[in-house]
């Protein structure tokens, strides 16, 4: 970031490469696209939005995002577009007060950024969202930007160094546990864009990575690192996960497809041995409107505690939960999370 010359403000490069000029200090701005908000939250920018997008006012169909949980009053603030991105000029026109910056998660060209600039003549910032994985470097990059653009730096490295912490604590809790004691585990109906059934998994998935867990899916990102992958069932009996987590979002598709009902009535699923010996658990929503990081280390936590009890005797997975909530949003919001679910994350789901 470097500063322009004297009264014109600033100058910043966006993640797309494009150099944007902001006005010296920044108070009013709007977020577009799946995970926006949530990145502003966790910086505690959030109370500078003048407008929201649609998924703020009127939810989705797996509402499951703790940082609006945690925040109510985003159902608020007037509409700037509707959600994924979809932003509408007219009404950005038509916000009082006017947002001086539009922060943009894009996942295509400079050149749509560039549109939406000129449509509105308000400075748009592109960003990558990033994960926690191997796109940690991303999302690090990002949190940056924006706290730059927003003065909130040192908070920025506050909520990086958070995210460190939590992974080094996992990794130095698990990373001598001998081979007997690593089970296969599988992550059945991950959320990505909405519920998806018993199929839907993670090959580089952080909870497993960060617990040392064998993931039965990490061959499929063997030659580069893949953030979702549908397997077929005939895979998934092949490789008979002794330890099997669903992501209870799953339980938000229609009757019969979710991955519990999979599991219930598929006659191959009930040969598992995740099943037979009753060995499957509930963790929160992985994705909605984009990844819960929030959450993600908190089922860490929980996969920890399942796989080494000795190793997280000290960890209660749902407070530690509530903790990463509170520092990261502002309140609690997995106790009112896990009752859109009736219960079932963070405990061991009746199969059979």
């Amino acid at each position: 970031m470097g500063e322009g010359p004297a009264g014109e403000g600033r100058q910043i490069t966006d993640s797309s490469g494009r150099v944007v000029a902001l006005p010296e200090k920044v108070n009013r701005v709007i977020c577009s696209g799946a995970g926006c908000l949530r990145l502003l939250t966790y910086l505690g920018g959030h109370d500078r939005i003048v407008a929201v997008d649609s998924i703020e006012v009127h939810g989705s169909p797996i509402d499951a995002r703790p940082y609006a949980i945690a925040n109510p009053q985003f159902r608020s603030y007037p509409l700037f577009g509707e959600f994924r991105g979809k932003d509408n000029p007219e009404l950005i026109a038509g916000l009082r007060p006017q947002p001086q910056v539009i922060f943009k998660i894009f996942a295509g060209q400079g050149k749509d950024l560039d549109r939406l600039q000129t449509k509105t003549g308000i400075p748009v910032i592109g960003m990558e969202y990033g994960n926690l994985t191997y796109g940690r470097e991303h999302l690090k990059h990002t949190l940056r930007l924006m706290a730059g653009v927003m003065g909130l730096e040192r908070r920025a490295e506050e909520v990086i160094a958070y995210f460190d912490a939590l992974e080094q604590d996992l990794r130095q809790r698990t990373r001598d546990a001998p081979e007997v004691e690593r089970p296969s585990c599988y992550i059945a109906g991950l959320g990505q864009s909405g519920p998806h059934g018993i199929q839907s998994t993670e090959p580089s998935f952080a909870p497993f990575v960060f617990t040392h867990a064998k993931n039965a899916a990490a061959p499929l990102a063997a030659k580069s690192p893949v953030s979702h992958a549908t397997v077929a069932k005939e895979q998934i009996v092949f490789w008979d996960p002794e330890v099997i987590f669903m992501d209870v979002s799953t339980l938000c598709l229609t009757a019969g497809a979710d991955a519990l009902e999979q599991l219930r009535r598929d006659p191959a699923y009930r040969t598992l041995s995740a099943v037979r010996e009753n060995r499957v658990y509930g963790l929160f929503p992985y994705s909605s409107y984009n990844q819960n990081f929030e959450a993600i280390f908190a089922n860490a936590y929980y996969v920890g505690k399942v796989l080494y009890p000795e190793r997280f005797v000290d960890t209660d997975p749902m407070a530690k939960a509530e903790e990463i909530a509170v520092f990261l949003n502002g309140r609690p919001a997995f106790a009112e999370l896990n009752r859109q679910f009736e219960g079932l994350a963070f405990s061991r789901i009746a199969v059979r």
